[in-house]
């Protein structure tokens, strides 16, 4: 599998990564770990003109704190994320997210900023995200500008990114005492999730359920958060009966998707029972 020729250009500075992308944003696409644009290269599904390799960019592949926040670059890749302390210490959902995705040599190379802006429904970052209400720095030429997580991802390897836009970064909060986990069902040949659930939670020490956030991936054309999950449980003392019953709400009013996979309703169930396996992993954290 050979792609199709393209013209590379491997810039050493966002701006002149932003004039590139410009200049040919009908025909480009950006190249990050390329674990995710390579195949479709090699497979002729994606023929791009021209290639925009960001890597070399300066100071996109760090993780720094910031306040009560934590500053991801766009280059920073799985590997990192699962090997840091500080996240480990500070944000520990997205180690713990970092751990399931593909396998050792997918890990070493891929970027947590590619995976955000490929946009794929069953990807393992989305709902991680979306569980810790991130927000996502985009670049362009016209301005920067911060999105909500819950707005950027539009549906099937569609953003909210314009043809000339960049992912250049994450911002996370720091996550103190809450407990979270992230659970999924995936066939081993893909590591791709059927079905994933990230939670982050909150605990009184009565048992009790303050705040609960909950992302799910792989079920429809996007992921989503489960809010009428959300508002069932905040408020109450959870045990494995309330907490089964309601994780039925999950799919509520959502489109199931049916693939190669399993159908919808297969899918609409696993998704049941890993929200409760996920919540009840969160609380055991």
């Amino acid at each position: 599998m050979i792609p199709g020729s393209f013209e590379y250009y491997a810039p050493r500075s966002l701006s002149d990564a932003v004039k590139y992308l410009s200049a040919h944003k009908d025909d480009v696409k950006i190249l990050s770990g390329g674990q995710s644009l390579l195949p479709l290269m090699k497979m002729r599904l994606s023929k791009p003109g021209y290639i925009l390799d960001i890597g070399r960019i300066p100071g996109l592949d760090s993780i720094a704190e910031e306040g009560n926040n934590l500053i991801i670059g766009a280059l920073v890749t799985h590997n990192q994320i699962e090997d840091s302390e500080l996240l480990k210490k500070n944000c520990p959902l997205l180690p713990q997210t970092a751990t399931t995705i593909a396998d050792v040599q997918v890990r070493n190379r891929g970027t947590i900023g590619g995976s955000i802006a490929h946009a794929d429904p069953a990807g393992d970052w989305p709902p991680a995200i979306m569980a810790l209400d991130a927000e996502i720095k985009v670049v362009g030429p016209r301005s920067e500008r911060w999105v909500k997580c819950n707005d950027f991802f539009l549906g099937l390897l569609m953003s909210v990114l314009e043809p000339d836009e960049v992912v250049t970064a994450l911002k996370v909060p720091v996550t103190g005492n809450d407990k979270t986990a992230y659970l999924k069902a995936a066939p081993r040949s893909s590591g791709f999730a059927v079905v994933g659930v990230a939670v982050r939670m909150a605990m009184e020490a009565s048992g009790v359920c303050s705040q609960i956030a909950l992302g799910i991936t792989g079920v429809a054309d996007k992921a989503y958060r489960a809010n009428r999950v959300e508002q069932m449980l905040t408020g109450k003392k959870l045990d494995s009966k309330l907490i089964e019953d309601v994780a039925t709400e999950s799919t509520r009013n959502v489109d199931v998707i049916e693939d190669i996979n399993g159908s919808s309703e297969y899918r609409a169930h696993l998704t049941h029972v890993y929200v409760a396996r996920a919540i009840q992993a969160a609380m055991q954290s």
